[in-house]
């Protein structure tokens, strides 16, 4: 392959919006807004870079046929207080859409309307709700709204017609017990080890259950995830039959820590480095996701949306089911946290063909120092994210890839820096098969070499760096086959 050949770049896969957005707290909607149905997400923004969130939203959409598909909407709300905006929700009554913006950080909830998805949203009425909230729309028209945060309770209150006012006698604290809190370790008699709750709450109703989508935090050792200190990296559920609870525990949905590597005792490591997690659960097109938010950067102030396929299912026993399901004689009997890919929503795997950023990621491991994606904030079609921070030892893995039945006979690698090194590509496993291997020396940052072995169909490919050198070896920007 020639250096100036043009080639496409993968788009919409995880993250699936584009590399230089940073939209964390994703809330997913199906909206049909001038007989057309989307689904629109609406978070935080993260554009300060040097703390959490910034000073604005913006709302992207994709066609529910299409979740690789996304639009971009421009901004729906800026600050009205000069303050910074921790994560919304949006909800739909009758005719209106209804922003409910976190100002102050979520000091200050405020509701604000539009007669479109996307707004502008605006003349913003303050409430009494309080941090992360999350709405409720149920069938026959009432909304309830959940909040809180490991500092503080969580609550619910059913919300009057003006979308803003709690209804009198309605508001139900603690529905479940919350975790520790780092920045406020004192014990208020609610402290629960087991239901961990953090914060971001997000009611949802599915399969006639309400739904308490929240985020977790583990005080407890999960070994089989490779967790063994306090941990909320999960999104987790609890169920119900009736909105304000009792909830009886479900389990966890999603874990941003990357791909999991277990030992033959299972016994997990991570991969990908954790951070706070928030989002929701949404039915698209007939079938269910999770979205949620991974992290770049040596920080948390530039995390990216992320998206996987998800089972929902019910038992017999009227016991809800949410995540990587294992049934049994046809039965749902236990579920796990869904792998975190770098397809996304591309099911079938990422187009081997095209070339795919070293930012869809979802294993960085074995670094002697901390290898991570370096966020850009460049708005170009053609950006790639970079993996830096590269020791030997390093692999950075790509799950899942798709070759199709034309086998490549070439892999061609893209670096923006590097030292003296091997690079070895391994198929299915970090420690896979190796069916290619690029020698780097001098300033050559492009090379493209045979592979030993055809690979058809849908396969996950790793990156092995090898060198003698001391420090950051690589910088990784992209590779494609062909």
């Amino acid at each position: 392959m020639k250096a100036n050949q043009v080639k496409e770049y993968v788009k919409g896969a995880n993250p699936y919006m584009p590399l230089w957005e940073h939209v964390p707290d994703g809330e997913p909607r199906v909206f049909e807004h001038n007989g057309e149905k989307r689904v629109y997400v609406y978070g935080s923004h993260d554009i300060e870079k040097t703390e959490y969130c910034g000073r604005n939203y913006v709302v992207w959409s994709a066609p529910v046929e299409d979740l690789t598909d996304w639009t971009y909407h421009g901004v729906s709300y800026c600050t009205h207080y000069d303050s910074i905006l921790y994560a919304p929700d949006v909800v739909k009554k009758g005719d209106t859409y209804y922003l409910y913006a976190a100002e102050k950080r979520g000091g200050l909830i405020v509701v604000a309307s539009s007669k479109n998805p996307w707004g502008p949203f605006e003349n913003p009425v303050e409430t009494k709700l309080g941090f992360d909230p999350g709405v409720l729309v149920d069938d026959d028209g009432r909304v309830y709204a959940y909040w809180g945060g490991c500092a503080s309770p969580c609550y619910i209150a059913e919300l009057e017609d003006d979308m803003a006012t709690m209804k009198p006698d309605t508001l139900v604290e603690n529905p479940m017990g919350h975790s520790t809190c780092p920045w406020n370790p004192a014990d208020d008699g609610h402290i629960s080890l087991i239901d961990g709750f953090f914060e971001a709450s997000s009611p949802r109703k599915v399969m006639g259950k309400y739904v308490y989508i929240f985020s977790k935090r583990y005080e407890k050792p999960v070994p089989e995830l490779g967790v063994y200190s306090p941990n909320n990296g999960f999104l987790s559920y609890r169920f119900s039959d009736s909105p304000f609870g009792p909830f009886h525990d479900g389990g966890d949905i999603s874990f941003n820590g990357g791909e999991i590597l277990r030992d033959s005792e299972g016994v997990g490591e991570m991969t990908y480095q954790w951070g706070n997690n928030h989002g929701s659960i949404m039915e698209v097109g007939g079938k269910w996701y999770v979205f949620y938010h991974r992290q770049t950067g040596i920080n948390e102030f530039s995390r990216q949306a992320m998206l996987e396929p998800i089972d929902v299912a019910m038992g017999r026993d009227g016991l809800l089911f949410i995540g990587d399901v294992k049934y049994l004689n046809g039965e749902p009997v236990s579920s796990r946290p869904v792998e975190m890919t770098s397809q996304g929503a591309h099911v079938n795997g990422l187009d081997a063909f095209k070339w795919i950023s070293a930012g869809y990621a979802c294993h960085i491991h074995g670094s002697r120092q901390r290898a991570y994606v370096e966020p850009c904030y460049e708005q170009r079609d053609d950006v790639s994210t970079p993996v830096v921070g590269i020791t030997t030892g390093t692999t950075v893995g790509f799950r899942y890839l798709q070759f199709g039945n034309n086998a490549p006979t070439k892999v061609c690698v893209v670096l923006n820096r590097h030292k003296a090194l091997v690079i070895n590509v391994r198929l299915d496993s970090y420690r896979g098969r190796i069916v290619g291997r690029l020698d780097y020396e001098g300033e050559e940052l492009q090379k493209t070499v045979d592979l030993t072995t055809g690979i058809v169909g849908k396969h996950a490919i790793y990156f092995e760096f090898l060198s003698e050198e001391e420090g950051e070896v690589a910088s990784f920007d992209r590779f494609t086959f062909s």
